[in-house]
């Protein structure tokens, strides 16, 4: 086996293997490029992994440690207090659960479709009227004040929207205003001093997830075809792997290519 990345999975992951679930993620790749969707989870080929994020995932980590302490004690954090909201941390048996993607997360058994749809929190709050607040955290790091208004963070908002329909399939009453918890790291301090500061904002984010049966029941049609969808005209992954490929078919480079291939495999 190569030591090098090898994008074949085993087949009990991909779509019809009986570990293949469709999870909040892969629904945002469909919506991102159905062709590196179905050659991903039909054909058991996926992208390239990128970089962990482990600055964010430290992050991640201390807040979730943070907003417990208040989840055991039923108290308002100083942020949600900050910002006017009357909420505390949600409190149920299988938030470590919801919170872990390998555990499963929040799921639901959609009947349509026979899928197993799944998500990962970050937390989850509750209101006097008893309707759930989705939460999710973000870290970063710019000069300007953080918000959702750039095209790329509509995968936030899915994202968001995701996890409340999950909820709903689940039986309980959540709020359509979910919230972001917005990190950004400060780079005006004089010096690091072995410490990097963060300013945190509250931002709230009303969800629609009407779209959401319909996604996934062209996902079911979508993998259950034996042809391969049309590539999103600005996947950047699908436009390099077809200039690649017009590259090593030229003078025969494909043949030479696929030789030093079994070398090295």
């Amino acid at each position: 086996m190569s030591k090098y990345y090898n994008p074949k999975r085993n087949p009990n992951w991909n779509y019809g293997g009986k570990n293949w679930r469709l999870s909040r993620s892969k629904i945002d790749l469909f919506m991102d490029c159905p062709r590196c969707f179905y050659i991903d989870n039909k054909l058991g080929t996926s992208r390239p992994k990128g970089y962990p994020f482990t600055l964010n995932s430290a992050v991640d980590k201390l807040l979730k440690k943070e907003f417990d302490i208040h989840r055991a004690e039923a108290s308002t954090h100083p942020l949600m207090k900050s910002y006017g909201l009357d909420a505390v941390p949600f409190q149920h048996p299988k938030m470590d659960e919801w919170r872990d993607a390998l555990k499963g997360g929040v799921q639901f058994l959609h009947p349509e479709t026979g899928f197993l749809i799944t998500g990962a929190i970050d937390d989850v709050w509750i209101n006097p009227l008893g309707e759930l607040l989705v939460v999710d955290y973000k870290a970063t790091s710019k000069d300007e004040e953080v918000n959702l208004d750039a095209e790329w963070q509509d995968g936030y908002k899915r994202q968001m929207e995701i996890y409340q329909w999950l909820f709903r399939q689940n039986g309980f009453k959540v709020s359509d205003t979910g919230y972001f918890v917005y990190v950004n790291g400060q780079t005006d301090k004089d010096s690091f001093d072995g410490k990097l500061e963060f300013d945190v904002k509250l931002i709230p984010y009303t969800g629609n997830t009407d779209w959401i049966e319909d996604k996934i029941i062209q996902i079911k049609k979508c993998l259950e075809s034996d042809e391969i969808p049309q590539a999103s005209e600005d996947c950047d992954h699908c436009s390099y792997t077809y200039e690649i490929g017009s590259i090593l078919k030229k003078d025969n480079i494909l043949k030479k290519s696929e030789k030093q291939s079994d070398r090295l495999f």
